[in-house]
């Protein structure tokens, strides 16, 4: 290849990182002025209550989960309590959940191990959260983000996932990976709300079996527009 032809190869690929780049800055300004009220969907008080219903809301929607913690946290409205609550107790509070059984044994050791390790409450890093039973990233960004207001990362469900391919972001699948992506392009201060400006397109216009695409105000900005 001569020098010529790698500054023009050069020059496109950096051409294609900024032009994603501001695609991404205009999506983000767009979602941030529609849904100005974009909100962790589930349902807590504190800290503790949102780690468990995080860890239920695996595999499961926000709406079910909200539906199961209100029972839930009137019996073991703790993590002392929930330390020593019969398992088999937990199970049959939230068994509409799916998975309930590898669930109620992992609320009941994390919930120990905050007893244990951390006086009953919850920590405030990553990596002491990612350490306790039941909780992956996700979930440790989830109530570090909502509960404590702690960027530590951007939160990537599903519907980040979707969207985040739809529009030419990423090309994979893989959660941490998407996230490691994410955090790059957009700016730490909004790590906490992107997830909530995209799980909330995702729901009301840009939904997985047939998007909107005609009433979409990020048309422009997709590359799969209308498809």
């Amino acid at each position: 290849m001569t020098l010529a032809n790698r500054k023009v190869s050069s020059s496109r690929q950096l051409t294609k990182k900024s032009a994603t780049k501001v695609e991404f800055d205009f999506v983000l300004k767009k979602l941030k002025k529609h849904y100005p009220y974009a909100h962790c969907a589930l349902h807590f008080t504190n800290p503790f209550e949102l780690l468990v219903a995080t860890i239920l809301s695996a595999q499961c929607t926000d709406e079910r989960v909200n539906k199961v913690t209100p029972h839930l946290f009137e019996a073991y409205p703790d993590s002392f309590s929930m330390s020593e609550a019969p398992v088999e107790e937990i199970e049959e509070i939230i068994k509409s959940t799916g998975f309930f059984r590898n669930k109620a044994r992992n609320i009941k050791m994390c919930a120990q191990e905050l007893v244990e390790k951390y006086k009953g409450e919850v920590p405030q890093t990553l990596e002491e959260l990612h350490a306790l039973p039941g909780v992956g990233r996700k979930t440790a960004n989830v109530v570090l983000g909502n509960a404590f207001g702690i960027a530590s990362g951007v939160v990537v469900d599903t519907h980040v996932t979707r969207l985040s391919n739809r529009f030419g972001w990423v090309k994979m699948t893989d959660a941490v990976k998407i996230e490691m992506k994410l955090n790059k392009m957009c700016p730490q201060k909004d790590w906490i709300m992107l997830s909530h400006y995209l799980i909330a397109h995702g729901r009301e216009i840009c939904v997985a079996r047939s998007p909107k695409c005609d009433i979409c105000f990020l048309q422009e900005a997709c590359p799969k527009r209308g498809v």
